[in-house]
């Protein structure tokens, strides 16, 4: 079976269950540097933020240039077309699609010609008012190429009024509802611009040479050297041209703030620093609570008839390592590895047979025998979203000769979907929305099942509020459309 260049071939997600990042985005001002080279490993810093498709664009002062497709970084961008791309500010995107499918024409950045000079835009998170604004546009006699909130954002910042990129960008932002980092290139300036909410990660730092670059997590600025790095703030617009580093608050930041809890417990790299807290010691702490949770509990299925624990507690790689670890060192149940991940399971435009698509998960991860043979193990996951990946890992674990497989996961059941830029699916989707955990431990076949709370959640973060917890409670930041989906311009829809 051929596959189109706007196909989307089987990739890792269909073995793979967790929520979905829509995105990384990264920004630079570096005179005098390739600055479409220094985007290319910028990206590539990001590639963890979504495998679909990636894109640049690079501006010298008179226009810019692009270009996009789709597939993993390294797959889109070669040194011929990288040539083509010459200046000395760009933008660059590397997408899981929330709004939009994922095809090529969703891929972004988008670019347009506009009476103020070419504009360039690209998009981490949600409008959850997007499907509103779409049609305000569309009345005016716009048209639109795609299905993306991100076109419309663009539609919206061409057609504004003002002086300045700055007060179009300040006008728009009054009327965009929802989850938006952003990174917007004209012919002579990037822009960074963060929601007064503060839903989706951005930050900010200085170029060794010269410049700044802003990226959606600080593993993306270190790779590229940066110093002096800070986040953008919720509600700021921070400009970065040869006039050097320009912040205006454009919308005054809501309090308390709405950031992703999400970022910690499974999307940033853990090298990611957010609002000054790790990711890396936030999933430790995730695991050393849930193992307080776990053994201060009532009752608990680790240890066995004469009060003797488990015998290892093993991660499913990679997310849930460093709260594994933590798990171990409060239980005090041997930690050790039981999966192997193929880290080269990214996207490929090769199907598998039908005898090997009913391997499933079995081509991401292969079972280290030694270590769970005869011996009663904890996995430690990050979430259970739909369950249909949980109980084939337990599966693995058992016929590789494991007695039992008790499952440890590192936040509370997700019983709610995200409209703020995580593709998690609809309530019907999520196995926690309609289940019991007595009964999600029956249909993954777990020998038990232990979630953290919420409680244990924050205090592992550090924080008592100031993220969205909305995926867990219900309780949404902002008042949503239920009946959202991510495809909905496409099927005519919201």
């Amino acid at each position: 079976m051929q596959v189109s260049s706007e196909q989307l071939a089987v990739n890792s997600y269909q073995f793979d269950e967790s929520p979905k990042e829509e995105c990384g985005v990264i920004g630079i001002f570096a005179p005098n540097e390739d600055v479409a080279r220094m985007t290319f490993f910028g990206l590539y810093a990001l590639q963890h933020r979504g495998q679909e498709a990636a894109g640049m664009a690079v501006a010298d002062g008179q226009m810019i240039s692009m270009h996009k497709g789709v597939g993993m970084v390294s797959q889109v961008f070669t040194q011929s077309t990288m040539a083509e791309l010459k200046g000395h500010y760009a933008i660059g995107h590397t997408r899981y699609s929330t709004t939009g499918s994922s095809s090529l024409r969703n891929a972004q950045p988008f670019m347009i010609e506009t009476i103020n000079g070419p504009l360039a835009l690209a998009h981490n998170g949600n409008l959850i008012n997007s499907a509103e604004l779409r049609n305000e546009l569309m009345q005016q006699g716009v048209g639109f190429s795609s299905s993306s909130d991100t076109e419309v954002m663009t539609m919206m910042l061409a057609r504004n009024g003002g002086a300045t990129w700055e007060e179009r960008i300040k006008t728009a932002m009054k009327k965009w509802v929802g989850a938006y980092s952003l990174v917007i290139l004209t012919r002579d300036c990037v822009y960074a611009v963060r929601d007064p909410w503060g839903f989706r990660p951005l930050c900010i730092g200085m170029l060794p040479s010269g410049g700044h670059a802003v990226a959606s997590e600080t593993g993306a600025l270190q790779t590229l050297g940066c110093e002096a790095i800070r986040d953008v703030k919720p509600g700021e617009v921070v400009s970065l041209s040869n006039n050097a580093l320009k912040v205006m608050q454009a919308l005054p930041s809501v309090t308390p703030s709405a950031m992703c809890v999400f970022e910690h417990i499974y999307f940033a790299r853990p090298d990611q620093t957010w609002d000054g807290i790790n990711v890396h010691h936030v999933r430790q702490r995730l695991g050393e609570e849930l193992a307080r949770e776990v053994v201060n509990g009532l009752s608990h299925g680790l240890a066995d008839e004469n009060g003797q624990m488990a015998d290892v507690v093993i991660p499913v790689p990679d997310s849930s390592v460093p709260a594994a670890i933590g798990f171990s060192r409060v239980s005090g149940i041997p930690y050790n590895d039981g999966f192997i991940k193929n880290r080269y399971d990214g996207r490929t435009f090769i199907e598998p047979t039908d005898s090997l698509r009913k391997r499933g998960v079995a081509l991401k991860f292969n079972v280290i025998h030694e270590n769970v043979r005869d011996k009663r193990v904890v996995m430690v996951d990050d979430s259970i979203v739909r369950g249909n990946t949980t109980g084939p890992l337990i599966k693995l674990l058992k016929n590789a000769g494991a007695k039992e497989v008790h499952v440890a996961i590192t936040c509370p059941p997700i019983a709610h979907p995200c409209f703020m830029g995580v593709d998690m699916g609809r309530h019907e989707d999520l196995i926690a929305h309609n289940r019991t955990v007595e009964e999600i431990r029956e249909h993954v076949g777990a020998d038990s099942l232990y979630y953290l709370s919420v409680e244990g959640m924050m205090k592992a973060v550090q924080r008592k509020d100031g993220f969205c917890q909305a995926c867990f409670t219900g309780q949404y930041p902002i008042a949503v459309d239920l009946s959202n989906v991510k495809t909905g311009f496409e099927r005519g829809t919201k």
